[in-house]
């Protein structure tokens, strides 16, 4: 048997190595099947998003992988969060849609949370949210003033959801009296509900709720009876509920819940995907967000694209894991079930 020249074997293998020779991503994504997990019901406004989305991202990611939307809902979004994390493949082949209150159900020590978020590799959100509570014009209480001596039976979608949390945190923190029915599956379900005058209002996203009941507000079927940021929205005919704190505790507290809603539907990657292959498909999901025939389609939904990248994400995150834990400890007790 012949031997092969050292200098030969070494040249061979500063040949593979070499740039020209090592995978690009468009040789690695070409033929892939992405797989965009998320913690959503199907038909829930996070699957929708996501199958929206998943439409749009192939033609602008290197290779054109197609892609599928996998619904693993359970726990307020945990079950898909903890399965990405600990369970996906750490290359770009798998994607997940977090809930907005991915950093609060770490930070606060939810049951079964086996993820940590500032480990994610954060890709970008399609749109900012503003969340508030929506009530049917036949509710008792006629505005935010008058919660506090006249009951309002909401819906709720479970541990960990901003629609059970925030009438939690409403009537805990502020002494409003929300009662919480719980047992929905989604928000779509309990705005069913209250179109039946089985619940009289509902907490969620104003997006959410002007998607699944387009012109309620304006014929005055609903109204919104406050919003939680701290500031007035212009758009939006409603009282913050700041304006019915009191203390800087209470202000501190609402602030550091709120925080949550700036993630909007946070897209993220687990952890330990290389950082090039992190970078190239934040700016794929950027260039998605700008591409006509992806704003066309979200025109023809009625939803507004108000993206953020990766990069904002990540920073969000940072600084609500720097909230000091007496802050954490207070609005998961206030938060939590009774």
């Amino acid at each position: 048997m012949r031997s092969v020249p050292v200098g030969l074997l070494v040249a061979f293998g500063l040949a593979l190595a070499s740039p020209s020779h090592a995978q690009t991503e468009q040789e690695f994504f070409k033929g892939k099947t992405i797989r965009f997990v998320l913690g959503a019901a199907p038909g829930q406004e996070y699957d929708l998003w996501a199958r929206l989305m998943a439409r749009h991202f192939p033609r602008n990611i290197p290779g054109n992988p197609s892609f599928v939307v996998e619904n693993m809902p359970g726990a307020g979004f945990i079950t898909a969060t903890n399965w990405l994390y600990n369970r996906a493949p750490r290359d770009g082949s798998v994607w997940g849609m977090a809930n907005h209150n991915v950093a609060d159900q770490a930070l606060s020590k939810m049951p079964n949370v086996l993820y940590d978020p500032a480990k994610f590799n954060w890709i970008g959100t399609p749109e900012y949210t503003n969340r508030g509570c929506f009530a049917v014009s036949s509710a008792r209480a006629k505005s935010a003033n008058d919660l506090f001596h006249t009951e309002m039976i909401v819906g709720g979608t479970g541990a960990g959801s901003p629609v059970t949390q925030t009438p939690r945190l409403m009537a805990n923190l502020l002494g409003m009296k929300m009662k919480l029915v719980e047992g929905y599956s989604k928000p779509q379900d309990a705005i069913l509900a209250m179109e039946r005058g089985e619940l009289e209002g509902v907490c969620q996203t104003i997006q959410s709720f002007r998607q699944a009941r387009p012109g309620w507000f304006e014929n005055g079927k609903a109204f919104v009876v406050f919003i939680t940021e701290r500031a007035r929205v212009p758009e939006i005919d409603a009282p913050s509920i700041f304006e019915f704190t009191t203390t800087d505790e209470q202000r501190e507290i609402i602030s550091y819940y709120n925080s949550s809603a700036e993630l909007g539907r946070p897209i993220m990657l687990p952890p330990d995907v290389p950082p090039a292959r992190v970078k190239m498909l934040r700016e794929a999901f950027m260039e998605t967000m700008k591409d006509p025939e992806f704003l066309q389609d979200a025109k023809q939904l009625n939803y507004t694209v108000t993206a953020r990248s990766g990069e904002v994400l990540a920073a969000i995150i940072e600084g609500t894991m720097k909230t000091p834990p007496h802050l954490i400890e207070k609005t998961a007790k206030l938060t939590g079930a009774p």
